[in-house]
């Protein structure tokens, strides 16, 4: 299934995953009233379409002003980004994401997929966040952990403390983790 950003943001919410705030955009004017609606000082325009590499091929943007966020509205919406999930004739993109920006002191890479060989769901984890995955599984494969739910007991707290062991979370921020995982298990 394929779902843009904001529309994952949106389930993730209503299953009481913390997420940043978002306003959609299909116009240019949208997502500048949206950043004003958001309020701060720094906004993220992000490109909506289904591939991975947005942010390589110019699709996601900090904006510092109002002015910002306009410009790169501009400049991305009904642009063609070409990534190397979308082949040599990119996407055209149509919708924008504008969302609050927030102070990053550390990415780490978290999904959530089932796994064919062993037909569970499985959590996939690395401390190399803000990369492309695939790279990380290419280069440093030892760097992605790998954590099966057994299918009849569902999400159980030892997922929960491997994956934040992996991760380097001290205790108040594998607490505060736990509950996302929880909330991701939920949605799948």
């Amino acid at each position: 299934m394929n779902v843009h950003e904001y529309q994952a943001k949106e389930l993730m919410r209503k299953f009481g995953i913390k997420v940043l705030n978002g306003q959609v955009a299909k116009t240019v004017d949208e997502a500048v009233e949206g950043a004003k609606k958001l309020g701060g000082k720094v906004w993220v325009v992000k490109a909506q379409i289904h591939a991975g590499g947005r942010g390589k091929a110019g699709g996601v943007k900090v904006a510092k002003s109002l002015d910002e966020v306009k410009m790169y509205a501009e400049k991305i919406l009904h642009s063609t980004l070409v990534t190397h999930q979308t082949g040599p004739e990119g996407k055209k993109v149509n919708t924008l994401l504008v969302e609050e920006g927030c102070n990053i002191s550390k990415e780490f890479y978290l999904g959530v997929v089932l796994d064919r060989n062993t037909s569970k769901v499985t959590f996939m984890a690395s401390k190399e966040g803000g990369v492309e995955i695939e790279e990380v599984a290419h280069k440093n494969p030892e760097a992605i952990i790998k954590v099966p739910v057994e299918p009849g007991a569902g999400y159980q707290p030892y997922i929960g403390r491997i994956l934040s062991n992996a991760l380097g979370l001290d205790a108040a921020q594998a607490k505060e983790a736990d509950a996302f995982y929880k909330g991701l298990y939920k949605l799948y």
